[in-house]
């Protein structure tokens, strides 16, 4: 008997992932490259209704596969605390964690940054980052990953960003401790650093025109990496994937 797409045993089957900032852009690719997997996926992000709509739109796709649209501000402990213990009451486990929520900067020199945009930048990329991680843990045993979008900013210096840089570097330094806490336990832990990504994000980073679009990476190429990180044997560990757009592309 022919089995057709919809009923074939996927890679992902029966997993649960949460992918923060999962509504748009990068997170969204990702979720939708996850689900299209079998895996049951919890997306988060700040805007209620542009939220349940992409989960819609994944879930149309990916009919197998649980897609739960939960509101959540990466800044807010609380906020965090109550996407895990959704998490805990709805499926009691977690396999992958994707920590995709963070925000950018429009180029801003030392003088002009205020403290406000400066914690903005540090609450949403770095501390963020660290309450989703210390709150998932508990549903996640050997096997399960940590993935962590920090961009190339983590190593490549780009000045007057000055906030987002050094949330991004902190938020590497974060990731390598954690893989080295997290390797006798088992779980993976995965620095993901793309470059140039075609995305409403990127808008904000650099001026129009200086890496045009065309060559820029696309968030569904990042996904299929993600993918294939997830889909490693249980013994295999890749510590960074760094994407970088080929700017001589035709």
């Amino acid at each position: 008997m022919a089995i057709n797409d919809n009923q074939a045993p996927r890679g992902l089957e029966s997993q649960v992932a949460v992918v923060t900032g999962g509504s748009k852009g990068i997170g969204f690719a990702i979720a939708r490259a996850l689900a299209g997997e079998g895996c049951n996926v919890v997306i988060t992000g700040r805007n209620e209704a542009v939220l349940k709509r992409s989960a819609q739109q994944i879930g149309r796709k990916a009919t197998r596969s649980k897609i739960l649209p939960v509101v959540c501000d990466v800044r807010d402990p609380q906020s965090v605390d109550a996407l895990f213990q959704t998490v805990r009451q709805r499926f009691g486990k977690l396999d992958v964690l994707v920590n995709n929520a963070g925000i950018s900067q429009p180029p801003t020199p030392l003088e002009q940054t205020t403290l406000e945009m400066w914690q903005d930048q540090i609450n949403t990329n770095l501390t963020g980052l660290y309450l989703c991680t210390r709150a998932a843990l508990p549903l996640m045993s050997r096997g399960a990953s940590i993935i962590n979008n920090l961009s190339a900013a983590a190593k490549q210096v780009f000045p007057n960003y000055h906030g987002y840089t050094a949330a991004k570097t902190g938020a590497l330094g974060f990731t390598l401790s954690l893989r080295a806490e997290l390797m006798p336990r088992g779980v993976r832990v995965t620095a993901l650093m793309p470059g140039a990504t075609d995305t409403e994000l990127w808008q904000q980073i650099i001026l129009d025109g200086e890496v045009p679009r065309d060559h820029m990476i696309k968030a569904e190429s990042i996904a299929q990496a993600v993918l294939y990180t997830v889909l490693l044997p249980p013994e295999a560990n890749l510590s960074e994937i760094l994407l970088t757009p080929i700017l001589g592309a035709v």
